[in-house]
């Protein structure tokens, strides 16, 4: 893994944003590995001579075998005002992802309704009378294409789990490596490639306007023609 100060977006006296590996957990699970979120407060202990037990907020999570921009807060306040913000759907979240099979039409709004399995921990699209299924709402455009696979940039209308890996799987487009979701093939560093590309918000203190867009990752060949 890349050293936490190489992957930093942006950071100010209440928000640090991280460009996270493929591969990285993002909150601490029952495999002991070490989160983002522990390497983001070590940082903030080294870097500015903290004592004791750092406050490092956790707003927000991707997926583990998923890359891209990620928001910790480095105070209270902003902690309560990014969360209010994220439930409110005020952060416009857009992701970039690669697929093999370029969906029929170039640009679309899908909506299905998505049922998670807890014990798969997979989401699968229901018919919209199954009572325990939850409305997912995304929009797509195709942005390149290579010889081999094609860029499509998501916007999330609604955050749910799973939610881009099951919608453009239902579509006939899953993302290439994610063998949950029916690509053929896993990517040797058993990532997907899913990227968390860029976050735009009003700063929870202060009220100006940020946008920030995390690099792809490098360690994916794919990802290098569309750098």
């Amino acid at each position: 893994m890349t050293d936490i100060r190489e992957r930093i977006l942006y950071e100010d006296n209440h928000l640090i944003i991280v460009n996270k590996e493929a591969g990285e957990l993002v909150q601490g699970d029952i495999t002991g590995d070490v989160p983002l979120l522990e390497k983001v407060r070590e940082y903030l202990r080294e870097e500015y001579k903290k004592p004791g037990n750092v406050f490092t907020g956790l707003i927000h999570r991707i997926d583990r075998p998923t890359s891209g921009a990620v928001v910790f807060a480095k105070t209270s306040k902003a902690l309560a005002r990014m969360n209010a913000l994220f439930e409110k759907r005020e952060v416009d979240k857009v992701y970039r992802a690669l697929v093999k099979v370029k969906p029929a039409a170039e640009s679309g709004r899908l909506q299905h309704f998505l049922k998670k399995n807890q014990k798969q921990n997979r989401s699968y699209v229901v018919p919209v009378s199954d009572t325990n299924g939850k409305k997912a709402v995304l929009n797509y455009r195709l942005i390149k294409s290579s010889h081999s696979f094609h860029l499509l940039e998501i916007e999330l209308e609604t955050g749910r789990h799973h939610q881009i890996r099951a919608q453009l799987a239902a579509i006939g487009s899953p993302i290439k490596g994610d063998l949950k979701y029916g690509f053929p093939r896993s990517n040797q560093d058993a990532s997907i490639s899913l990227h968390a590309y860029s976050l735009s918000f009003k700063h929870p203190v202060g009220g100006r306007y940020i946008e920030i867009k995390a690099p792809f990752p490098y360690g994916d060949k794919a990802w290098h023609y569309f750098l």
